[in-house]
């Protein structure tokens, strides 16, 4: 039966929407969504309001509390005001940068909030166009922002749009100031928000920026000279409808490569993304008809980005002339070898660099960065943690690259979210080097594996929408704190690490130890005597729960790579089932 307490509370909510604060086109579908029958959507387009979750403000767009529109973007851009003039009350002038993806209403969302932000008397630098996520965080520390936005839900399916909120030094935001944001916008009521700001404190911005971001995108370069060796390799590239299209190819440019192939059909700029079902690259669908383009041409590599920019996705050719897609670990794994080993070569090592990865992320960057005396750091997923920890270590320590296994990688600090312009162009660079050595980029991976040892890893997740969906979620995370495994794939558990408690328990000891991080998350670890590492959690983001699988394998030499990974997908085969996914 349904539950005719929340429905009443949602019906109530909703009438509130067909007052004259609201437009006549919100009004009417709001209408609509009251005479309905089928009271679903009503209730999940009003039973909460979309929150800053670890990637800002996201969801499906419509009308509602629950939804992505003028009205909730606007509360958003009015509590951030609001936030900025208290903040930054000293200040003679507060000074914010939007940017926006390709999604539609991302313009509309981005003009409606530069209107707002100089409504409330803050000067707004506003792209004149679509632009990616890095690109802004750039923008943010060029400029001298307080703060910044841009309009994106990232790889999400084309229903979704997102808000992003960053602060003065580029990143998006985290403790205090996030929960601060939160409870400001929880204060305003649609009538609060000021839509009609002078032109005048609205400056536009344009092709200038971009030259002044891919000159620093130029200096992650590390070995110009192989690139001048091999500037004609074949590089396919697609941003998959997004706003890598112009600034992607210009980097690789900037580079010195002068083969950059591309797909016409994804290079139209939409929201809608005709030629995918999700305009991820994560998902082998996404990247078909580039590695398609590929296997015709025999590229030597074959990259995407996804619609804001801020991932990367690779793809190369295995030992049997298949082009395969390189998974997220896999390719921070190549950047972070990468740059260590030639930062060493060049002497460059001065004893002060460190990398950032999330605790999700493989345990083979850290045995990298262990084995070559780099310091590292694991963070929460969220690459603003990652820019937390060079925030903190600014002026004292030399941030040298981070990354995350959802295709995320930073190459360099004048950024400070995951970006898919210096990782393209840098990936470029490592495709030439591993060619220069008479390798493939798929035989510089197995040759880190020999040298580093061999681990597969795996992501699945389970889909839950709606409140009940959320209620499941939070029921199977219960499930595992109250009842962990015994043991997984033949090993016992070793250690629990929970993370909404920030303890670490050794069943084999027994004993506790505190978990170093400085806040809380719904986060839970299990590592087994063998080595193997899963981790659960509830995305931030999306109406799911994440399960992230990682295995150790012994790999003797390249010829052995096939059967170490069988071994290793059969394994993690038998733990899903352990775990009854």
């Amino acid at each position: 039966m349904e539950n005719q307490e929340l429905l009443q509370e949602v019906r109530e909510k909703a009438k509130q929407w067909l007052s004259d604060t609201y437009d006549e086109n919100t009004r009417n579908e709001v209408q609509k969504l009251l005479e309905n029958e089928d009271s679903s959507e009503l209730i999940d387009s009003f039973y909460r309001s979309l929150e800053f979750g670890t990637g800002g403000l996201r969801g499906i767009m419509g009308v509602g509390t629950n939804r992505m529109n003028i009205y909730t973007v606007g509360a958003a851009t009015q509590g951030l005001s609001n936030y900025l003039k208290q903040n930054f009350a000293g200040l003679d002038e507060i000074k914010v940068a939007i940017g926006h993806d390709c999604r539609n209403n991302s313009r509309l969302f981005a003009e409606s909030s530069a209107k707002i932000f100089a409504a409330n008397g803050i000067k707004v630098y506003l792209f004149d166009d679509l632009r990616p996520t890095p690109e802004l965080s750039f923008a943010i520390r060029e400029l001298g922002c307080q703060s910044g936005i841009i309009l994106t839900a990232s790889h999400n399916p084309k229903e979704y749009n997102g808000y992003k909120a960053y602060w003065d030094d580029g990143s998006q935001i985290v403790a205090p100031h996030d929960v601060n944001i939160v409870n400001e916008v929880a204060k305003i009521k649609p009538e609060d928000i000021k839509f009609d700001g002078p032109d005048e404190l609205i400056e536009i911005l344009g092709d200038e920026m971009d030259q002044k971001f891919l000159e620093q995108v130029k200096t992650v370069s590390i070995s110009p000279d192989v690139v001048e060796k091999h500037k004609d390799i074949k590089i396919i590239y697609t941003p998959i409808h997004g706003t890598g299209v112009k600034l992607i190819p210009a980097a690789l440019r900037k580079f010195g490569f002068t083969n950059i192939i591309n797909i016409p059909e994804q290079d139209v700029v939409s929201g809608d993304f005709p030629t995918v079902v999700s305009p991820n690259p994560e998902e082998p669908a996404a990247m078909e008809m580039a590695t398609k383009k590929a296997a015709e041409i025999d590229a030597d590599v074959v990259m995407a980005s996804d619609p804001d920019s801020d991932r990367i996705g690779v793809a190369v050719k295995n030992d049997k002339g298949e082009y395969i897609i390189v998974n997220g670990n896999q390719t921070a794994l190549l950047f972070i070898y990468y740059i260590i080993t030639k930062m060493k070569e060049a002497g460059a090592i001065k004893g002060n660099e460190y990398i950032v990865k999330t605790i999700v992320t493989t345990e083979l960057i850290a045995e990298i960065a262990s084995k070559n005396s780099i310091e590292y750091f694991d963070v929460y997923t969220g690459f603003k943690f990652i820019a937390e920890i060079i925030r903190e270590l600014e002026g004292q320590k030399k941030y040298i690259g981070g990354g995350e296994e959802s295709f995320g990688f930073m190459p360099a600090d004048f950024v400070r979210d995951k970006d898919a312009v210096s990782s393209c162009a840098l990936m470029g660079e490592i495709t030439a080097w591993a060619i220069d050595q008479g390798k493939t980029l798929f035989e510089l991976l197995q040759d880190i594996y020999l040298e580093y040892g061999y681990s597969k890893e795996k992501m699945k997740y389970i889909v839950r929408k709606g409140k009940s969906g959320a209620e499941e979620i939070q029921q199977i995370m219960d499930n595992f704190r109250s009842n962990p495994p015994k043991e997984l794939g033949g090993a016992k558990l070793e250690w629990v690490k929970d993370y909404s408690t920030l303890v670490a328990k050794n069943l084999i000891i027994p004993q506790n130890v505190k978990i170093d991080q400085k806040i809380t998350s719904n986060v839970l670890q299990f590592f087994t005597e063998d080595g193997t590492k899963i981790s659960v959690r509830p995305s931030g983001t999306e109406p799911k729960i994440k399960f992230y699988f990682e295995v150790k394998g012994e790999l003797k030499s390249r010829a052995d790579f096939d059967a170490a990974e069988e071994k290793a997908e059969a394994k993690i085969d038998v733990i899903m089932e352990e775990l009854g996914l």
